[in-house]
């Protein structure tokens, strides 16, 4: 599959794109090229493949849940305009 020009200019205008005839042919390359790639992995033989339930089928590893800073929760806040009880006060937008 080709792009061409017009194709370019479609997708420009349905993107609200203004592009110069030099933009519209590096993009029109730029499309081949990702045509190309998408051809030569359809052509890739996975018939003998079973399908996975997800992209990396290993189990997570874990770390130990220890703490590894300090609490800054009144540094922060130093710079909030309004706090309570270690709550941010925030004015009230919807009625």
């Amino acid at each position: 599959m080709s792009i061409s020009a017009n194709d370019i200019a479609y997708i420009a205008n349905l993107a609200r794109l203004q592009l110069s005839e030099a933009e519209k042919e590096e993009a029109a390359a730029s499309f081949a090229n990702i045509l190309a790639l998408i051809d030569q992995m359809q052509s890739a033989d996975t018939s003998d493949l079973e399908p996975l339930s997800h992209a990396i089928e290993s189990s997570q590893p874990l770390r130990e849940d220890i703490v590894t800073e300090k609490n800054q929760r009144e540094d922060l806040q130093k710079n909030a305009p309004k706090c309570e009880k270690g709550l941010y006060l925030v004015p009230k937008v919807i009625e």
